[in-house]
């Protein structure tokens, strides 16, 4: 059984296209998507109907609840909060009442069930849309933050757009990177392939490189909002 786990579109629907292809050349059963669908991008709608239709589950992620309810002083720097609120307010304007409906709706958590093996699954952590737990943090906090809501066999989430993967006494915890927005300075879109066979289970992380300047093409095309800075990570990879 192959399972994909996916993240972080983040209305990048060209990234998007790509790592749907691949996973469907690889025979994947099931499609996992763990939120951030839609906002900072320049297709937010083609975005969500794409995982409505190739996905199998999709929970909620912080960028979801933005464009439901808009961006909150406090939850992101003071400086960045006028035009992150912009951001939402764009995407959402793009949005028909069933997509806001559809995202409000979502879940924010799954445990599946894979063979013997059992995975939970969250978008930033399991009691948590928004709080951050990065790659470098000690062993201490990602089993404290992490992996203490369920017991499992493997933890994945998204959220940071940093792909990585540890174990820490027998807990495999995994991020999934990001298909629209990595921020690891790899410009290509990430997943994670999750595959149990005979209840033995294998992870791996899978880049897909796409039309990076296709990508960078909508931004203008749309006149989003906030698209130069925009446009940067997308060719980089990362934040500068």
């Amino acid at each position: 059984m192959k399972l994909a786990f996916i993240s972080d579109i983040h209305g990048n629907a060209i990234a998007l296209d790509a790592v749907l292809e691949d996973i469907q050349n690889k025979g994947v059963e099931e499609t996992i998507v763990l939120g951030d669908i839609a906002y900072r991008g320049p297709e937010p709608k083609r975005s969500i109907e794409l995982v409505r239709k190739h996905s199998t589950q999709i929970i909620k992620g912080n960028a979801d609840e933005w464009v439901v309810r808009g961006v909150e002083k406090g939850e992101v720097p003071d400086k960045a909060l006028a035009l992150m609120q912009k951001e939402a307010d764009w995407t959402k304007n793009q949005l028909s009442e069933e997509d806001i409906n559809f995202l409000n709706d979502l879940d924010t958590e799954l445990i599946i069930k894979a063979g013997n093996k059992k995975i939970h699954a969250f978008h930033a952590t399991p009691n948590s849309l928004f709080d951050v737990v990065n790659p470098n943090d000690s062993n201490e906090k990602l089993l404290a933050e992490l992996t203490q809501k369920e017991k499992a066999d493997v933890y994945l989430y998204g959220h940071i757009h940093q792909a990585y993967s540890r174990v820490i006494i027998g807990k495999r915890i995994i991020n999934l990177g990001s298909v629209g927005l990595p921020f690891d300075g790899i410009p290509e879109a990430s997943y994670v392939l999750v595959e149990v066979s005979n209840n033995s289970l294998q992870t791996s992380h899978v880049r897909v490189p796409y039309s990076i300047e296709k990508a960078i093409q909508m931004y203008d095309e749309v006149d989003y909002p906030n698209k130069e800075m925009m446009k940067e990570i997308v060719r980089n990879g990362e934040i500068s």
